[in-house]
């Protein structure tokens, strides 16, 4: 275990005994030989990586994968049936609500508690006391017993405990989906600042938006075992691919059941789908561009996507104000209504900072908000080119933006159930700049502020020139 090493993850399983009923428990208790009245469950198998210090590591999977599991392991509440883990330092876990507080005493009580369990002398807490009081903000209820706390309060106390005792380790497991939005906001504010001081991170949630800007790697866990790790937007889109697979695998088995109901089909109705799918290896080859950037079904897939300016010509370097036009080719290669085509903008950093598409301007013509003619209820035939073309004058500011292109097939209005037909990351890249001697403004975007100045006396300064 190195120096920068904090965590070390040593080729740790966890089984589980299941047993059908009490009756069998028992018996397995007097049973003396091999004999086994229960069946086994392995939440983890075989589980192995390290985390270095200051890092801030996300765990991704789907529920029953084995996160908690490996959080409580990592936490030492729970016991690994083989293998071990190697933590340096004091580690903080906000895991199961609550866990860790008597509910007959009362919230301060429950602090003194907590700080002794973590390894906190009294004089300690003494020092961190009104700090912790204050983050978690609730008032004279810190006086009353936890049992009359709401879930939110819980949170609160249980947040303000772990993260103002200057953790070597935080780990987090999904607890901060309870609390309201500006008491999350400040948990992150608060988890930001400790990576900065070197805390490490351990943060399970089901928000892969939130892996991929606030952590720098990422474990993605399958059925107990370790499919994945790496940058986080990389284990984010094969986490995205995988449940993917497995949702177009349930749609597919219920439309194999439909179609198993019906009567037969016309032998020339079904020529004319089969004639569709058809194409030849290197046509496959060719349009589902095979790399680790993309994943979908496939009936339509996306052979181009270019940015332009308004010359009609193909421009990377962009400024406020300046017209920008992002074209998307796909082919479609079945016949296919509900289409959506549009694109997702990601900074350098991995923030989200905008997501659009044909069914957002077809939302806007149903209610009345814009003109023209819907696309979402279009057939299109199989073998069709799509040419998209998304126009928007840049109000973005400084930064390197990626674009992230897609086609759905949205069998809801309000983009509320969607079939993933192709999603392409790093489908392309501009830049925005700005001319400081003409224009300039801080932040993500601009928000076109109009400034006026008056006087204390109230008259506008007008003749002066501090109106715009």
């Amino acid at each position: 275990m190195s120096s920068d090493t904090i965590i070390e993850v040593n080729n740790i399983s966890k089984c589980y005994q299941i047993f059908d009923n009490p009756k069998d428990r028992l018996k397995q208790i007097m049973t003396i030989g091999n004999r086994k009245y229960y069946d086994e469950f392995w939440a983890l198998q075989g589980v192995e990586f390290q985390v270095q210090r200051g890092e801030a590591v996300g765990i991704l999977g789907r529920n029953g994968s084995g996160k908690s599991t490996l959080l409580q392991i990592i936490s030492g509440t729970l016991t690994p049936t083989s293998g071990n883990v190697n933590v340096k330092g004091r580690v903080a876990a906000l895991l199961e609500l609550g866990s860790g507080f008597n509910p007959e005493y009362t919230g301060r009580e429950n602090v003194y508690l907590n700080g002794n369990i973590l390894g906190l002398s009294r004089k300690e807490m003494d020092t961190k006391f009104d700090d912790i009081a204050a983050f978690a903000d609730i008032g004279n209820f810190i006086e009353q017993p936890v049992k009359t706390y709401s879930s939110g309060m819980m949170l609160r106390l249980a947040f303000a405990v772990q993260a103002c005792i200057d953790p070597d380790v935080l780990i987090v497991d999904e607890a901060l989906a309870v609390g309201d939005m500006l008491f999350q906001k400040r948990c992150f504010s608060r988890m930001k600042a400790l990576i900065e001081k070197g805390t490490t991170l351990l943060f399970v949630t089901h928000d892969v938006e939130m892996v991929r800007t606030f952590t720098s790697r990422a474990v993605l866990l399958e059925r107990g075992k370790m499919v994945n790790i790496g940058p986080s937007a990389n284990v984010v889109l094969d986490y995205r691919s995988r449940m993917h697979q497995e949702e177009s695998a349930y749609y597919q088995s219920l439309l194999q059941t439909n179609k198993e109901q019906e009567p037969v089909q016309n032998n020339e109705l079904i020529k004319e789908e089969n004639s569709e799918n058809t194409m030849n290896d290197s046509e496959k080859f060719q349009e589902s561009q095979n790399s680790e950037n993309d994943f979908g079904d496939k009936d339509a897939v996306i052979t181009q996507v270019r940015v332009l300016d308004n010359q009609n010509k193909e421009n990377n370097l962009y400024y406020p104000g300046d017209e920008i036009r992002i074209e998307i080719q796909c082919k479609v290669r079945k016949t296919l209504n509900n289409l959506n085509i549009g694109v997702r903008l990601r900074n350098k950093t991995g923030a989200k900072i905008y997501s659009w598409g044909t069914l957002n301007q077809d939302v806007a013509i149903w209610s009345g908000r814009a003109g023209g003619k819907e696309f979402w209820s279009e057939t299109i035939q199989g073998g069709t080119v799509l040419t998209t073309n998304l126009t928007f004058s840049c109000s973005l500011g400084t930064d390197l933006y990626e674009i992230q292109a897609y086609v759905t097939q949205e069998t809801d209005r309000f983009l509320r159930e969607q079939r993933m037909l192709h999603w392409l990351d790093e489908a392309a890249f501009f830049q925005v700049s700005q001319k400081q001697h003409e224009y300039f403004f801080g932040g993500i975007c601009d928000l076109r502020m109009k400034a006026e100045v008056k006087s204390l006396g109230g008259s506008t300064l007008e003749k002066k020139g501090f109106v715009m």
